[in-house]
């Protein structure tokens, strides 16, 4: 751990196995046994270890069974044809099933010590990878808020410094990855939920095209399905190779081929620009100023770069959060049946309670709503038309102190927090569109600004090559370089 004039950083990197290799590099290091499954899964629990205390990013661990596991594959004398990521030590968020382990969504409402008996099938597509699944990972109540708060206990604090959000709602993974207790974590995203926590703890955040891995088990129940799971990575390239060994596993033919993804195209992108959300919060200086010099290093390559109008009907922020309620009051009224048949519904957190009241309310709009927000896609899609891209920032402003957005706070203060906050995210979830966050700045408070790029629903690919290009143009600091 180390600490500056202002803040304390969660820095576990040191010299050990794992070092400061991302994923891609740890199983190219075990396929040629330069390092064993065994030393880099005992790395990654003396890392975890160390950093919990400091992040609550843990709701379960199985640590043991995992030594077993990596000392089963060492014995293994065909690693070089395993699956690519065979003995990379990774995290499973908590609202997703794998054998063995309780889901329990970040709630109190579902009861603990209940292990599922099936692993779901996007975390099958993960594992398939040769991921060890060391435990599951922090997430704040159902994911519907934007910060891993618990309204009860500790919450999951930024390892960039620690009196700050990780956001949400794939909080705890974007710590354990960011801190270097890992090199790669699952998350999902239904709203900005891989995006938001990417940005703030300075990762790599593909929100991939709907339909391009494995539906999430909760997607199948909803009128638009706005799901997506994916990774948090601290290189471009672990994010590329999940999504081409993704695609090996389970290959959607309704979508364009991804494929290998390595290096940046070279060809000539037209890129929009949006710098304010559609929500009339205007975005804050310094969120600004990322996306700005951002637009300049893209046009320094030989981009062109146009603003451009927010491509969504302005009803869109109200249609969303009208949604994002009828979530909560769906899960109120079967959450026994979608967690557990001792789910407590009156322990539910004020978020929850806030956003079930509030759909109750407007219920009636939903059949108008939904039809807005099914429109969104092909307004989505018009709008694109020329445009390769769309850059925007990922968030309203810089992120936030814990507390700023924590459940128990009165209802229509949190809520009007959160839509100053969370306004550029939730339009690619409703048009199924990919989207990524990429680090761009530091804060004084030493505080990761992100930026976001949109693309045409099914052209993850063109997002991962401005990735490579951005991150090869101006490598983004990570933790370990902190001193």
């Amino acid at each position: 751990m180390s600490s500056s004039a202002s803040h304390q950083i969660a820095n576990v990197f040191t010299d050990d196995a794992l070092g400061t290799d991302d994923g891609t590099a740890l199983a190219e290091r075990i396929r040629s046994r330069d390092v064993s499954v065994t030393e880099l899964t005992q790395a990654a629990i003396d890392r975890l270890r160390k950093v919990e205390p400091l992040i609550h990013a843990v709701v379960t661990e199985r640590y043991e069974q995992m030594l077993v596991a990596a000392a089963t594959l060492d014995k293994d004398n065909n690693l070089a044809e395993a699956p690519f990521f065979t003995g990379v030590p990774t995290f499973i968020k908590d609202n997703t099933d794998v054998a063995g382990m309780a889901t329990r969504m970040g709630s109190e409402a579902v009861p603990a010590g209940h292990p599922v008996k099936r692993t779901s099938a996007f975390a099958q597509q993960i594992l398939a990878q040769g991921f060890l699944c060391l435990g599951k990972s922090a997430m704040p109540e159902f994911g519907f808020n934007a910060s891993t708060e618990p309204a009860q206990g500790e919450p999951t604090r930024n390892p960039w410094n620690l009196a700050y959000s990780t956001g949400a709602s794939s909080g705890g993974s974007a710590a354990l990855v960011a801190s270097g207790a890992v090199p790669i974590a699952h998350a999902n995203d239904g709203g900005g939920s891989i995006r938001i926590p990417a940005a703030c703890c300075g990762l790599v955040g593909l929100k991939p095209s709907c339909g391009r891995v494995i539906d999430n088990d909760a997607a199948k129940s909803l009128p638009i399905n706005i799901l997506s799971d994916g990774v948090v990575t601290r290189s471009v390239r672990d994010t590329a190779n999940f999504i081409y060994q993704a695609e090996r596993y389970f290959r959607n033919t309704r979508l364009p081929h991804v494929g290998k993804v390595d290096s940046p195209s070279e060809k000539r992108l037209r890129i929009g620009l949006v710098l304010d959300s559609i929500n009339g919060h205007k975005t804050d200086d310094i969120t600004r100023k990322a996306v700005e010099a951002t637009a300049r290093r893209l046009e320094a390559q030989g981009h062109y770069i146009e603003p451009v109008p927010v491509p969504v009907n302005s009803t869109f922020p109200e249609d969303f959060a009208l949604y994002w309620a009828m979530l909560a009051f769906g899960m109120k009224l079967n959450g026994r049946k979608l967690t557990h048949p001792d789910f407590d519904k009156h322990k539910v957190d004020g978020l929850t309670q806030g956003l079930d009241e509030m759909f109750r309310r407007g219920f009636w709009r939903m059949p108008a709503v939904l039809w807005r927000l099914r429109r969104a896609r092909f307004d989505y899609a018009k709008a694109m038309t020329g445009f390769d891209a769309v850059l925007t920032p990922v968030l309203g402003h810089t992120t936030p102190r814990l507390g700023h957005l924590s459940p128990n706070l009165p209802f229509d203060t949190l809520f009007d927090r959160l839509t100053c906050y969370v306004n550029f995210t939730p339009l690619a979830n409703v048009t199924g569109a990919p989207a990524i966050s990429l680090p761009a700045a530091l804060t004084s408070e030493n505080l990761p600004v992100s930026v976001q790029f949109m693309g045409r629903h099914g052209d993850d690919r063109t997002l991962l090559e401005v990735a490579f290009g951005l991150e090869a143009d101006n490598p983004w600091p990570l933790i370990c370089d902190q001193r």
